[in-house]
């Protein structure tokens, strides 16, 4: 594999621009916010984590972590960036490598319950929504056990702690193809990105959803995700007006059936397409 064209920082910022830059069902967007969030306050975290993910190869995994929430508390008033930064920061970390997917198993094995602890602390700043309680390693208690022993208890209820427990193979098997496939097909980027976010969708029910509102809305958003890709999405008139339908009733519900969990798998999708030469940006000098 090449050497990677841009830094690791750098690359964080442009995946969260294209995320937020891109219309995508259920998620704020330039033209769509909630109550608690905008475009802005995602574009403003998204340079508040720059300087964090730029260090992160040099630094422990939980520490990139808790830094990159706190200097977002600082700047947003609601929880904008916990799951991007919980998949970017362990990607971040090896970025530099020629085989990414080699050594981020490596940084995963040999992560540590201090690891744990500032990932927990980071989880309680945050305050995701539909977090609840469990009875093993709960974040509001101190933890026992290495940030990947931790995530694989979380994995079958959380797809972003499955990633952990999993080397991230939806991240590089999954959204990753996707994006390859999109652009070789000469998608634009905006359907590019939101074929990506349908996708995960469509494969994984969206565990924010299913964390606010239950698995049987899950698995209906997934349902619906899967009939609008079977449409033929991006493509036809048709196509277009499922998009909006699907993205009305995500959105009907006071954006409770918010898919956070399926974006925050493509911004990490996007930040390894980035870094891969996948989409094509200006060389910096």
């Amino acid at each position: 594999m090449s050497a990677p064209r841009h830094s690791p920082g750098f690359c964080g910022q442009i995946a969260c621009l294209l995320d937020i830059l891109t219309p995508k069902v259920g998620n704020v967007s330039l033209n769509e916010s909630f109550a608690d969030a905008s475009a802005n306050d995602f574009l403003i975290s998204a340079a508040a984590i720059t300087p964090t993910l730029e260090a992160a190869p040099e630094r422990p995994l939980g520490d990139t972590i808790l830094e990159a929430i706190r200097r977002t508390s600082a700047v947003s008033r609601s929880n904008t960036n916990l799951g991007i930064v919980l998949l970017l920061a362990p990607l971040a970390k090896v970025f530099y490598t020629r085989e990414p997917r080699v050594a981020l198993g490596t940084v995963l094995e040999s992560s540590t319950i201090e690891d744990s602890g500032r990932v927990y602390e980071a989880i309680r700043l945050a305050q995701p929504g539909g977090l609840g309680s469990v009875t093993e390693e709960d974040v509001s208690a101190p933890p026992t056990r290495p940030l990947v022993e931790t995530m694989t208890l979380a994995a079958n209820r959380d797809r972003i702690a499955f990633q952990y427990a999993h080397t991230f193979e939806d991240v590089f098997d999954f959204g990753l193809e996707s994006l390859r496939e999109a652009f070789r097909d000469n998608l634009s980027r905006n359907d590019a990105v939101a074929l990506c976010h349908l996708r995960f969708m469509a494969h994984f029910p969206d565990s924010l959803i299913a964390r606010k509102c239950g698995n049987d809305v899950a698995r209906e958003s997934s349902e619906r995700a899967r009939k609008l890709l079977d449409t033929g999405w991006p493509h036809g008139p048709s196509a277009r007006q499922g998009f909006q339908a699907f993205d009305r009733w995500l959105r009907a519900d006071g954006n409770r059936r918010n898919p956070g969990t399926s974006a925050d798998l493509t911004v990490s999708s996007l930040f390894l397409a980035i870094r891969d030469g996948i989409i094509g940006l200006p060389e910096l000098s």
